[in-house]
């Protein structure tokens, strides 16, 4: 069940037994009822808010309650940006995405504006609290699916814990951007990110390490790599020894029980379901209880024991029916079907298997509904995201004016003092030539981006005379497959017109979608491939459009001319403080092509190099660091195999400090 691995991901790291949670509970409530100021008395509400978070939301909520309203009361900021997190947090285990998001966002309003005016330790407190704001936003995006905002505020939250140097929520936020990406299918991302937790919690000797190990033991499970994956296995339960966590463990051994049934050890598998029991019953905890009967009830089901399979899976349904957990409800009713179809009891095979059918008609109604809240949920957040930006961009805007005043104040002062004193005549020029390289600065950018703008145009009329060049070859169906690719291009290409930098995943995808528009046109006349190395970070840019001139220079003049099959690659790779883009051909090479193009009666001037070349030098002055292309053309034994085109260019950020977005 989706909602038990989440309160997993999140509570679980320094879970502890329900009775000594509420004796710190009350021990907290009798800490308040001695308190003599509202800041004391704030801040308990809120530890005694976070002491029921593992099983107690509606007191969580209670008194999460409490905390804000006397916070604002006092004004107390900080302490009404925890009261909105733990308010988010109770909601979310309640499943109210919406308003967990909500009180999660009012958190993050909180902190960003208190950072602005804190300084030193304050600050550094308020940052976690603003981080954990992302953090949490991140975690509700990962519950409704939406990876790719999750992925956004996990990374937001990785950059301030990285900066304050908090490596015990550094780890827990690694740990949920594997997760991330697991759910995504991407283990190896996944495990790279499991791998940088791991090595934090190890420096720190954290108690959750067996958490992780965990993880890291699943992720291998699925690649099929199962020596990897009991080793880890084996290392998680020591440190469960270490560091008790009955559910960490119950989890474990479910996993290890899984890990046997993959590997025909049906008797081994049994054995940690058991232990998971036993874990999963030493806290009352019915979803783990429920999940473990299915996977017993399976095994037996294999075994060819259905009696044994008929009486767990009873009880995970009877259990989940409690719960009120759908998507187990549908999975037992199913089970119980079959079982009963195998002991030839047609007619409770019947009746279960309509039973199955309603749970999975509810499971499809009640993602609909989730699909419908997410929506909702999405535009609310936007729009508020956009209200958020608007007011920031406001407060810049004031705070400029301000600046300036402030400024002008000085320079009158300077003035007046510039009479009396040939010193401060000096200063007053150092800044004057500052101001005057931060416009030069400013002029690069500039250029840079009206240059960017001459591509578009370029771009669109060479992409409409191939549309012009495919009907008349192909035909009006092939012409409407190729408009229809070409309208997906066009909308990548208008998207990313505004942006200075964009990430080098959608120049991936822009250059994907433009080179399966020419093997079409040229019907597969060429193959491509394009790499990236896993050295380059998913925040890392460069300007749009950049490569596809060479790219499309590379099929005209190099592979078309070609009387062969051709083939292009397109790698992407760091080099010390550099990204070097390489795009080669193996077409009739670069001083052949120049004599075709010579021979021919009228040349066309390719506008498209020059304007990149014009870009790079821009992008060299703006950035201070080398912008270069090399074309080579590749030889061997006298034969010409291609044509090979480097780009050395600057590693840039996309949104670093505004000049990712103009």
């Amino acid at each position: 069940m989706k909602l038990y691995h989440y309160l997993l991901l999140l509570f679980l790291a320094g879970s502890t037994q329900a009775i000594s949670q509420h004796k710190a509970a009350d021990s907290l409530i009798k800490a308040f009822q001695n308190a003599k100021n509202d800041i004391d008395k704030a801040e308990l509400l809120n530890a005694i808010a976070s002491e029921y978070r593992a099983d107690n939301p509606n007191q969580m909520l209670n008194y999460a309650g409490k905390a804000l309203q006397l916070s604002q009361k006092i004004q107390h900021r900080l302490a009404e940006g925890n009261a909105y997190l733990n308010k988010g947090n109770a909601y979310i285990i309640m499943g109210d995405y919406v308003l967990a998001l909500q009180n999660f966002s009012n958190a993050q309003a909180v902190f960003e504006n208190e950072a602005e005016k804190r300084a030193g330790e304050e600050k550094t407190e308020v940052n976690n609290g603003l981080a954990r704001a992302y953090g949490s936003i991140g975690i509700v995006f990962s519950e409704q699916s939406n990876y790719a905002k999750a992925l956004q505020y996990h990374l937001k939250a990785l950059k301030i814990y990285e900066e304050t140097k908090s490596y015990e929520k550094l780890a827990r936020v690694y740990n949920n951007v594997g997760i991330v990406y697991k759910a995504q299918g991407e283990d190896f991302k996944a495990l790279q990110y499991f791998i940088k937790c791991l090595k934090i919690q190890q420096k720190i000797e954290d108690n959750t390490i067996g958490i992780t190990m965990t993880n890291i033991g699943n992720i291998y499970l699925n690649q099929k790599n199962y020596p990897k994956a009991f080793e880890y296995y084996t290392k998680a339960e020591q440190l469960f020894g270490k560091y008790p966590n009955s559910r960490g463990l119950g989890e474990l051994f479910n996993n290890l029980g899984l890990y046997y049934k993959k590997n025909g050890n049906l008797p081994k598998a049994l054995e940690n379901y058991s232990k998971a029991l036993t874990q999963f019953h030493s806290i009352e905890d019915k979803f783990g209880v429920s999940d473990t009967y299915f996977y017993i009830g399976e095994v037996h089901y294999e075994q060819g024991k259905y009696d044994d399979a008929l009486e767990n899976t009873s009880k995970s349904l009877q259990l989940a029916r409690a719960l009120e957990i759908t998507e187990q409800v549908e999975h037992a009713e199913k089970r119980l079907s079959e079982i009963y179809e195998k002991l030839g009891k047609s007619a409770e095979a019947l009746q279960h298997y309509k039973l199955y059918s309603i749970a999975r008609d509810s499971v499809s109604n009640h993602e609909s509904i989730r699909n419908s809240v997410r929506a909702e949920m999405n535009f609310e957040f936007e729009k508020k995201e956009a209200i958020q930006k608007k007011e920031q961009e406001k407060k810049e805007i004031v705070y400029k004016e301000q600046v300036k005043r402030h400024r002008q104040q000085i320079a009158f002062t300077a003035l007046l003092i510039l009479l009396l004193c040939g010193i401060v005549f000096l200063v007053y020029n150092r800044l004057q030539l500052k101001k005057h390289l931060t416009l030069q600065k400013e002029l690069a950018e500039y250029e840079q981006k009206a240059l960017h703008l001459q591509m578009n145009p370029h771009f669109v009329f060479n992409c409409l005379g191939s549309i012009s060049s495919f009907i008349v070859q192909n035909g009006t169906d092939s012409a409407i497959k190729y408009l229809s690719k070409f309208s997906k291009l066009m909308r990548l290409t208008l998207e990313y017109s505004k942006e200075s930098l964009i990430p080098i995943d959608k120049e991936i995808e822009s250059l994907q979608n433009y080179l399966e528009l020419e093997q079409l046109r040229f019907n597969k006349k060429f193959e491509f491939t394009i790499t990236k190395s896993n050295e380059i970070e998913d925040d890392m840019g460069l300007p749009p459009l950049l490569l596809q001139p060479f790219v499309e220079n590379a099929i005209i003049h190099g592979l078309i001319p070609k009387k062969e099959s051709g083939k292009m690659d397109v790698d992407f790779s760091l080099q010390g403080e550099n990204l070097i883009c390489t795009i080669t051909d193996n077409g009739i090479g670069f001083n052949k092509s120049k004599e075709l193009k010579e021979n021919l009666v009228s040349v066309h001037k390719s506008m498209a190099l020059d304007i990149t070349r014009k870009r790079l030098e821009m992008m060299e002055a703006y950035t201070s660091k080398k912008a270069k292309v090399d074309i080579e053309e590749l030889t061997g034994n006298g034969i010409i195999l291609g044509t090979k085109v480097v780009l050395n260019l600057p590693i840039q950020f996309v949104g670093e400090e505004g000049k990712g977005k103009k």
